[in-house]
């Protein structure tokens, strides 16, 4: 029996697909500007991340992706958002608007990046542990159970 002539097209269309959507929800969530529709864009950033997680194999890391990021975290922010009051948008705060304040979180932003890639380049780090062969639920499963228990 021969293969799909396509099939390799199929594939890399279909996890082209999974990096738009994260990219796209990603974009979504960093410059919505309401609550609401960065919340949405999250979940769609989320479900294109568990998309990924299953092209590398790890369907099970991208289920808890869908059930913990997706099912709880997401869900509990638009309960939060609908149980809160509204502010009243009309009147901008003056203190809240200026340059000075603007200039001094940039330039603890730059301090703060600067001292982790210090860190990060730097430090020394330790060798990782071995990873079971196999990654299925059952082998994950079994690790937990007994090596890192």
């Amino acid at each position: 029996m021969t293969a799909f002539p396509f099939a390799g097209y199929i594939v890399a269309g279909i996890f082209l697909l999974a990096v738009a959507t994260t990219i796209a929800g990603a974009l979504i969530a960093a410059l919505a500007t309401r609550i609401i529709r960065a919340v949405a864009g999250l979940m769609v950033c989320c479900l294109g991340l568990a998309g990924l997680y299953y092209f590398l194999h790890s369907p099970f890391l991208a289920l808890m992706e869908v059930l913990i990021y997706v099912g709880a975290v997401c869900v509990t922010i638009i309960f939060g958002v609908m149980l809160s009051e509204p502010d009243d948008p009309t009147t901008p705060d003056p203190r809240h608007s200026g340059v000075g304040w603007t200039s001094l979180a940039a330039f603890v932003a730059v301090l703060v990046f600067a001292a982790l890639a210090g860190m990060v380049l730097t430090g020394r780090w330790p060798s990782a542990p071995a990873i079971p062969a196999d990654g299925s639920v059952a082998a994950i499963g079994r690790s937990l159970l007994t090596t890192y228990s």
